[in-house]
């Protein structure tokens, strides 16, 4: 099966990609998450050397605007209650005469710093471990980001900083890197990649939206990011890596320069393999602090939070070194 316009059906490119169906039972739904095993966490511990905590998600229901995917729309908050509503005889008395504020929020759930349900894409009716896409209908009743939210994400975790590996403040559209340059990124940086590491990407991409207009930032919308190769897939399921996490907005670059196929690392690293992907995150001032103590590695912790039956759910990671 292909699509029109000699671009391959998914499922025709990813044929032969390697698959963690079943590795953890067929009741799963956080796949490569079941690397961060205890041991994994007290080696991460023991990266704490001064106490420096930093925060990766953007903020939301900025005035200006968020980052978010073309077609999704910015966060949405507004006062239902505040000291304007007992000004004109509208606020709720209490015995003691407290006044208070309150307010609410519309947005798209992977409209911030996300984690992606592994259930979020899928191709060939089939998502993560083998689940039926029908069970998407509706609510996401297996596969959604509740049991991620549940379980929580902490490990060792260790900062690629591209866009300095590349003399650049942030990635040109459509710019692409692969598993080879990462690695070469890290020997730059005077750190290496281990297995199960959870991988924080920096493109400067979510850099770029606070510094330009948002007309020139969504021109002719592509992303920077990593590109789909067979080598680079076999090179994730190798190094059992259990989280992407970057400075995008997708994770990738937009549409593979290759094959033509739109987002297909989602597939081959969410669907097929249970990575879990992080995305729209905030990594400019970790990554000052990285280039300027020459510490890359660190101890990650995220949980987003606890939407039963979510596609995604905005999550504040913390890097603590």
């Amino acid at each position: 099966m292909t699509t029109t316009d000699d671009v391959p059906a998914v499922g025709d490119l990813l044929k032969d990609s390697p698959k963690n169906w079943g590795k953890w039972g067929p009741d799963d739904e956080v796949g490569s998450l079941n690397y961060l095993t205890a041991d994994v966490v007290l080696e991460a511990a023991k990266l704490i050397t001064s106490g420096k905590i930093f925060t990766l998600q953007t903020p939301m229901a900025d005035p200006e605007g968020d980052p978010v995917w073309p077609g999704r729309s910015s966060a949405e908050r507004r006062n239902v209650m505040d000291e304007g509503h007992y000004l004109a005889g509208k606020g709720p008395a209490f015995s003691g005469g407290a006044h208070y504020a309150d307010d609410v929020m519309t947005c798209f759930l992977q409209g911030s710093t996300q984690y992606d349900a592994l259930g979020h894409v899928w191709y060939d009716g089939q998502i993560w471990n083998g689940y039926d896409a029908k069970t998407t209908v509706g609510a996401m009743e297996k596969a959604s980001v509740f049991p991620i939210a549940q379980r929580g994400i902490v490990g060792r975790a260790i900062l690629l900083d591209m866009a300095r590996f590349r003399n650049k403040d942030y990635l040109d559209k459509g710019e692409t890197f692969t598993h080879e340059d990462l690695m070469a990124c890290a020997e730059a940086q005077g750190t290496k990649i281990e297995p199960r590491d959870i991988l924080v990407v920096r493109t400067g991409w979510i850099g770029k939206w606070y510094k330009v207009t948002h007309e020139e930032f969504f021109a002719d919308f592509i992303e920077p990011g990593l590109t789909y190769s067979p080598e680079l897939v076999q090179w994730f399921h190798d190094m059992e890596i259990p989280n992407l996490v970057t400075d995008t907005i997708a994770n990738e670059v937009t549409v593979d320069p290759v094959s033509g196929v739109t987002l297909p690392l989602h597939n081959a690293l969410m669907r097929n393999l249970g990575v879990t992907l992080t995305e729209i995150a905030w990594l400019d001032d970790l990554a000052a602090d990285c280039a300027d103590d020459k510490q890359y590695t660190f101890l990650y912790a995220a949980a987003p939070l606890k939407i039963m039956h979510g596609t995604g759910a905005p999550v504040n990671p913390i890097a603590i070194k």
